[in-house]
This record gives structure tokens, C-alpha cells and sequence, in this order.
């Protein structure tokens, strides 16, 4: 249960950081809020390690880095595509490859989680890519359109899944060291994918600001998937912690009043209907 409970709040702060995130990428550049949100939760987190112990292994600061690359690529389109694209789309989209790759790892290294747990899982599935889906009508279609910023929603999911599976091979004997260098070789991704793609990523803007919070929330939720995943199966608290396009998707319809239609409304009830099962379970 501790383990579900920080999943949980990873998916809740995961999900805020995003919302931020996406409303302040459209005032300034995406690239600047990611660079800015990196760099401060990896002072949030270098603090922390002052503070606790820890004794991390070069095996352990590999996984990081690798774990970094993820979260690098992962947020640097997932702001892209938020600044550009429906919210409610967009972040959605990127909770589907989120969930995929971890739940596929920890398959192949021989997790095995009781039934009522898979069957929450396979709710959980569905009720993602239900929160993702287009509606069959209107001016925004999907892939298609480079207004959705769907491209950028996949790309992001791919990252952060790679995030999740590696992160999840850190050992709790590491301590919190490992975490904040895989802040700072985002931090770096960022700035490289920017520069290939010529856009700016200097923070020069005032909005770009906002990313002390983003990245203080995102710090908040990987860290709390870390010591989720170190107390339980990868398979339930990646499954857990990908539910945060809900929270989005909920800020965006009551803050941004963006309609969600009924695909979506039946995967927030699916997504409801898997934590209650992973939980009971």
C-alpha cells in the first residue's frame, strides 16, 4: 500500500507539473520552461541528498543517466507538443507509452503481480488510450493535424516509459544521488534537442520562470515513483504513476474549460476503476 500511495502521488504531481507546464510553454518557449523545470528539481533533489544517505554505486549512477535521456527526451516533447496542441490530447497521449514500456519490462524480468492487481492493469489500458482518443468529430484530427501535437504526445511517452524502467533499477541503498544527476543529464537532453532543432531554449522570458515549479513538481513525482518502485512492482507502480494524463486532463476541462467528450469521461472512470482494483489487490 505505501507503494501504491507514492505512485498515486507521483501520478497527482506529475499531472500539475504538466498542467503548469503546458499553460506557461504557450507564454514562452517550451524548450526555456523544460530547461528551467530540470535544472531546478535537480537542485531540489541535490538538497535532499545532502540531507539523507545514500551510497550509490557506479551501476546505479548508469541507470540514472540512462534514466535521464528518457526524461530529457520525454519532457522536451512533451512542452513542445503542449504548447502547440490541445492539453487534454497531448499529455494523454503520452501516459500510453509511459505505461507500455515498464509494464513490458518488468514482465520479461519475471514480475508476477496477484490477479486482481492485472486485472486492474488491464483497466488501466484501455482507460489511457480511451483519455488519448480523438473525438470522431471536430476541427482537431488527431495525428493528423500538427496542431494536436500527437507526434510530440508519443514521443514524450516513449521517453518517460524509458524514465520509468530504468529509474526503477536504482536500489534504495543508492539514495536520492542518482536522482538528481538523472535531472541534470535531462537538463542537458533538453538543451541538445533544442539546438538541433533550432529552436530557443534560453530562458529569456518571464513565464519561462514558472519552470522552478514545474520542475519542483517533477522532482516531487520521480521521486516518489523511486521509492514506489524500490517497494513494489514495477508492473503496478508505473501503471499507477502513468495515470497522470487524468490529472490533466481534469485541470484542463475545469481551469482551461476544454471539453471532454465521452471516450474520454468513460477512461477517467477506467482509470478510477484500476487504482480501486491495484489497491484492493
Amino acid at each position: 500500500m505505501i507503494a501504491v500511495g507514492l505512485a498515486l502521488l507521483s501520478a497527482l504531481a506529475y499531472g500539475l507539473s504538466d498542467f503548469v507546464g503546458g499553460v506557461f510553454s504557450k507564454r514562452a518557449s517550451p524548450w526555456s520552461v523544460a530547461l528551467v523545470g530540470q535544472l531546478a528539481g535537480a537542485a531540489v533533489v541535490l538538497g535532499l541528498a545532502a540531507l539523507t544517505d545514500g551510497t550509490p554505486t557506479g551501476t546505479a549512477l548508469g541507470w540514472a543517466v540512462v534514466a535521464g535521456v528518457g526524461n530529457g527526451l520525454g519532457t522536451a516533447f512533451l512542452y513542445r507538443g503542449l504548447s502547440s496542441g490541445r492539453m487534454g490530447v497531448v499529455a494523454p497521449l503520452s501516459g500510453v507509452g509511459a505505461v507500455l514500456v515498464p509494464v513490458a519490462v518488468g514482465l520479461v524480468t519475471g514480475e508476477r503481480p496477484p490477479t486482481l492487481v492485472w486485472v486492474g492493469i488491464l483497466a488501466a489500458l484501455p482507460g489511457i488510450w480511451l483519455v488519448a482518443r480523438e473525438p470522431a468529430t471536430g476541427d482537431v484530427t488527431g495525428a493528423a493535424s500538427g496542431g494536436s501535437g500527437a507526434v510530440d504526445g508519443v514521443l514524450a511517452g516513449l521517453g518517460f516509459g524509458a524514465l520509468f524502467a530504468t529509474l526503477a533499477q536504482v536500489p534504495d541503498s543508492a539514495g536520492f544521488l542518482p536522482l538528481a544527476l538523472n535531472q541534470l543529464v535531462a537538463a542537458v537532453v533538453v538543451v541538445v534537442v533544442a539546438s538541433l532543432l533550432r529552436a530557443p531554449w534560453l530562458p529569456r522570458e518571464p513565464a519561462a520562470a514558472a519552470g522552478v515549479l514545474t520542475g519542483v513538481l517533477g522532482a516531487l513525482a520521480t521521486g516518489a515513483f523511486l521509492v514506489a518502485s524500490q517497494q513494489g512492482f514495477l508492473t503496478v507502480t508505473a501503471v499507477l504513476a502513468s495515470l497522470y494524463p487524468a490529472v490533466t486532463v481534469v485541470l484542463a476541462a475545469t481551469v482551461l474549460r476544454e471539453h471532454i467528450h465521452r471516450a474520454q469521461a468513460a477512461g477517467l472512470v477506467l482509470c478510477g476503476v484500476a487504482v480501486a482494483l491495484v489497491a484492493a489487490g
